[in-house]
C-alpha cells in the first residue's frame, strides 16, 4: 500500500463516487441506465426478477484485523450472489453503499473497490448504483444483487417432497475453522505483537472464510442436466440450521448421515488441531456458502456424474422429525446447533 493518504472528505460526495465508479464497464444487456443517474433502469425482457439484501457490519461481520479490504469487497458481493443463485437465478445486478469513518483513506476505499469490481467481473455482474455516508464508528456495508429467472423456474426453500435426495454442493465447515485460526492468531497478536503468525498450511481454511466464492457453477450444471431442485437454500449459518428451515418450510422431516458430509482434508486436519469435531464445524459453522437443495430420487443419476454433489440424506414425513444418524449407527435429533450429542462431549 503507498504511503500517501488520501483524504475521503477532499473529494466530497459526488467526487468520491465518480472516482470509485470511474472504470465501469456494462456487462449486461439488462441494464439499461446504470450509475450516474438519479437511479438505475433495468429490463430483463420477460424473465422474472429476483431481488437480495444483506447488511455487513465492522466487528459483528469482519473484523479489520485480518481481512484484507480487497477480499472484503469481493465478499460482500459473493455472499449476495449467493442468495441470487441459491434461488435457481442468474445475478446481473447489484448496488453497493457504504459507511465510512474518516479513519479510512481513499487508498483503502479503492483496495476495497478493487475486490468489489473483481467479484463483478467474475460473476458477470453490473454494478449499477449505490450510496456513500459517513459512519461515526466502522465501516458499514449494504449490497443489494438483482438477478434473473425464466418465468417461474425459480426455486423456494418451502417446496421439497417427502422423498426427495437431500444434497449439498462443495465442502463444509472450512471457514469456521477459517474464523477460529485467525481468531486465534489476532489474540496472540493482541498479547504479544512480535509473534509471527503460524497460518503454515491453512491456506484452504483461511481462503475459504476471507475469499468465498459463490455456486455458479452448479446452477449451470442444473441447467445443462436438466435439474430444477425441488427445494434449495445456500449454507450461510451451518448445514444444520439450513436444513431445519427446509424441513419447517416445506413441512417434512428428513435423516442426515453423517457419513456423507463433505468435509475437505485440509478442513479435517485444522479441525483436529484445535481437538473439534469435523462434523460439528460442518453442521454448526456458517459462511461457506454451498448450496443445500433437494431433488426427486430420478435425477439421481444425473447428479452422480458431478463429483462437487454430495446426496447426504433424504425428506421424511414431518412427524418423524429432523434426524441425523452417526457414523456409529446412532440417531439424534438434529438442532440449529448441530445436534444434541455435542452437549455431552
Amino acid at each position: 500500500m503507498s504511503e500517501n493518504r488520501t483524504e475521503i472528505s477532499s473529494l466530497g460526495e459526488f467526487g468520491l463516487i465518480e472516482h470509485l465508479t470511474r472504470n465501469i464497464e456494462i456487462q449486461n444487456a439488462s441494464t439499461i441506465v446504470g450509475v450516474g443517474d438519479d437511479a438505475a433502469v433495468i429490463d430483463h425482457f420477460g424473465k422474472q426478477t429476483v431481488v437480495t439484501t444483506d447488511l455487513l457490519i465492522e466487528g459483528i461481520h469482519f473484523d479489520l484485523m485480518y481481512t484484507p479490504l480487497q477480499h472484503l469487497g469481493y465478499k460482500s458481493v459473493v455472499v449476495n450472489l449467493s442468495d441470487i443463485y441459491a434461488m435457481n437465478a442468474t445475478p446481473t445486478q447489484i448496488t453497493l453503499s457504504i459507511g465510512i469513518s474518516n479513519r479510512i483513506s481513499l487508498e483503502a476505499l479503492d483496495e476495497f473497490y478493487e475486490g468489489v469490481y473483481a467479484a463483478c467481473d467474475k460473476y458477470g455482474v453490473d454494478l449499477v448504483g449505490g450510496d456513500t455516508a459517513n459512519s461515526q464508528k466502522g465501516f458499514i456495508i449494504s449490497v443489494t444483487a438483482i438477478g434473473e429467472v425464466s418465468p417461474d423456474k425459480f426455486v423456494k426453500r418451502s417446496t421439497a417432497q417427502k422423498g426427495d435426495l437431500l444434497c449439498c454442493t462443495g465442502d463444509l465447515g472450512a471457514a469456521y475453522i477459517g474464523l477460529i485460526l485467525l481468531e486465534r492468531e489476532k489474540r496472540i497478536f493482541l498479547e504479544n505483537p512480535q509473534v509471527k503468525a503460524d497460518l503454515e498450511g491453512e491456506k484452504y481454511v483461511i481462503g475459504r472464510l476471507l475469499k468465498p466464492e459463490a455456486r455458479k457453477d452448479q446452477i449451470e450444471f442444473f441447467q445443462q442436466a436438466g435439474i430444477i431442485p425441488t427445494a434449495m437454500m445456500d449454507i450461510s449459518d451451518g448445514l444444520s440450521s439450513e436444513i431445519l428451515h427446509i424441513c419447517r418450510q416445506s413441512e417434512l422431516g428428513c435423516v442426515l448421515y453423517e457419513e456423507k458430509i463433505p468435509v475437505a482434508e485440509d478442513t479435517r486436519n485444522a479441525a483436529f488441531k484445535f481437538e473439534l469435531d469435523p462434523t460439528a464445524c460442518a453442521l454448526s459453522g456458517g459462511e461457506d456458502y454451498e448450496l443445500l437443495f433437494t431433488v426427486p430420487q430420478q435425477d439421481y443419476d444425473k447428479l452422480v456424474l458431478n463429483e462437487q454433489i454430495s446426496v447426504i440424506g433424504y425428506m421424511t414425513e414431518q412427524e418423524k422429525g429432523s434426524k441425523i444418524i452417526t457414523r456409529g449407527g446412532n440417531t439424534f435429533d438434529i438442532t440449529a446447533q448441530g445436534w444434541n450429542a455435542f452437549a455431552g462431549k
